[in-house]
């Protein structure tokens, strides 16, 4: 079924792409690491990234969405120039961006949730949510690697993600209580 919504379909143009470059940028910051369970932990990020484009690729086709010359190269490019730049940077950036990028992420599943039930669609719900998801756990995650790295309080207060600042309102403790609605609304600002 052929959808007539730009925002959306943009937003999955957008996530298609930009998973790609998160995998790229994650192949290089798991090689730069030195902690042999550090690198096992962000290869399985990456490999959430490819799992993540595959699933966005499968809705797009469901509703005739083309992939996007313009992104493919745009965070092709982003991505190789962030993965290369894992070996110069140090150990604390490319956690700090890593995180306050998954950060964003959160809510553009979300978005694509509620862009899709304006149009009457609610049957991607399931994977959209559970994408969202695993962005706040993989925000989670770089969080929990620099949190006490002396540059979080000035990172945090320049770039207003960290310790108490997150981009989204996906509380993971509400979420894994079995009593918990599926139907939250996240991200609703």
């Amino acid at each position: 079924m052929k959808i007539n919504h730009p925002a959306l379909i943009n937003s999955l143009r957008l996530a298609y792409s930009a998973e790609k470059a998160a995998a790229y940028a994650y192949v290089g910051h798991a090689r730069s690491l030195k902690n042999p369970d550090e690198k096992v932990a962000v290869q399985q990020i990456e490999n959430d990234e490819w799992e993540h484009r595959k699933n966005v690729l499968r809705i797009m086709q469901q509703h005739e969405v083309s992939v996007s010359k313009y992104f493919e190269f745009k965070y092709n490019l982003i991505g190789l120039l962030i993965s290369f730049s894992c070996y110069f940077i140090g150990r604390f950036m490319p956690y700090f961006f890593a995180g306050k990028l998954e950060s964003g992420n959160v809510c553009e599943y979300f978005r694509m949730m509620k862009y899709f039930h304006s149009i009457g669609i609610t049957k991607h719900d399931k994977v959209l949510h559970e994408m969202g998801i695993k962005e706040k756990e993989h925000e989670v995650f770089f969080l929990e690697m620099i949190k006490d790295e002396k540059w979080m309080p000035l990172f945090e207060k320049i770039f207003n993600w960290g310790v108490n600042n997150s981009l989204n309102d996906v509380d993971l403790e509400i979420e894994n209580d079995p009593n918990y609605s599926e139907k939250k609304e996240y991200c609703k600002n």
